[in-house]
């Protein structure tokens, strides 16, 4: 008789495990915080630690959970990843970020939650602009508006019009641009009518992701998307004139939050003064121009933000290329060469 074989290893099992509602409740609330220090700080000052905490939530993942656990852990493991895309996207790591937007699709999809997975296409779209990718932006947000079609609040219904605005922008086209921009604003105005923090049908709050589109930033896109087509269009004097009060409203909404709070958006501050600096330089006021970047500069010294580092080294490259017998001009010029060399392998990205 055939002699037997030696024993099969035992199968592994899939342990049931038990996460505590304050475990929970601790990693989720780790993304808020998170969250919230990469608005005051930049991308570059925790992007590895939120990496790590992503590990360590996808490692839970690996265990068997009951169904409601694990899309709560799906939900944490999207937002870190998306998290950890936009910190990449920050520091000028490309193709990282892509890789890490793509996971918080995925996990945003086991979650089931369709309108973080829209929120996810937007961050998406917002790289391809910054990537001079603007039809692929549009392509996205457009998907993310199809996606998020049913029960999206207007907060975030509000915030792809306005990306949508910034992607026609970089296209060339004014009057899809003028469209979703007076779109992000009426939508916006449920949000107001609701009162700064909406309730949502489930009478639960607005998830903390789409609490940074404000008043400042529906102000700040509106003026981005038109400042992107005034250089479109060649410089035009016209669509610089409409960027002009929405921008200046943008810096002195973020400036009052950021003066009251230390958790304001300091990035987002920082980022709309060197928008007001480039909306004088296509104006012609070169002095304002420099005004504007010094205070952008002063900002950026609390912030790990290479994004925010190219914009004012670039403004100040421009302003200098245009203007640099102006005394204010050579100044800035100065003053940057000493706070903030030139990094020859980030001046390549785009604002």
């Amino acid at each position: 008789p055939a002699q037997p074989g030696p024993p099969s290893p035992p199968v592994p099992v899939r342990r049931e495990q038990r996460l505590s509602e304050p475990e929970l409740e601790l990693l989720e609330h780790t993304t808020v915080m998170f969250r919230q220090w990469d608005a005051q700080c930049g991308g570059g000052l925790r992007r590895k630690a939120v990496v790590g905490q992503l590990h360590e939530v996808t490692d839970l993942l690996q265990e068997a959970h009951p169904e409601p656990i694990r899309r709560r852990l799906f939900t944490v493991t999207a937002e870190l990843a998306e998290l950890a895309g936009w910190m990449s996207y920050d520091v000028g790591i490309q193709p990282t970020a892509q890789k890490y937007f793509v996971l918080a699709l995925h996990a945003s999809k086991e979650a089931g939650d369709k309108h973080f997975g829209a929120f996810v296409l937007s961050k998406m779209a917002r790289q391809m602009i910054h990537l001079h990718r603007p039809e692929d932006a549009l392509e996205l947000v457009h998907l993310a508006q199809y996606g998020s079609r049913d029960g999206a609040t207007a907060r975030t219904q509000s915030m792809l019009h306005a990306v949508e605005a910034r992607a026609y922008a970089n296209m060339g086209q004014p009057k899809q641009c003028h469209r979703a921009a007076k779109m992000a604003e009426a939508v916006f105005a449920e949000v107001r009518e609701l009162g700064e923090v909406e309730e949502i049908a489930a009478g639960e709050r607005e998830p903390d992701w789409i609490g940074f589109f404000s008043e400042a930033e529906l102000s700040a896109e509106t003026a981005h998307a038109y400042r992107d087509l005034a250089y479109v269009a060649g410089r035009s004097h016209t669509y610089a004139s409409l960027a002009q009060p929405a921008m200046e409203k943008a810096v002195k909404l973020f400036a009052a939050e950021c003066e009251s709070s230390e958790q304001g958006h300091h990035r987002s501050y920082a980022l709309n003064l060197v928008g007001m600096a480039t909306v004088h330089l296509l104006q012609k006021e070169p002095e304002r121009c420099a005004a504007r970047t010094v205070e952008a500069l002063e900002v950026s010294r609390r912030l790990r933000s290479e994004r925010v580092n190219n914009r004012i080294r670039r403004t100040a490259a421009n302003a200098g290329r245009e203007y640099g017998d102006v005394a204010e001009v050579v100044e800035l010029t100065d003053k940057l060469r000493k706070a903030l060399p030139e990094d020859p392998d980030t001046m390549v990205l785009a604002g």
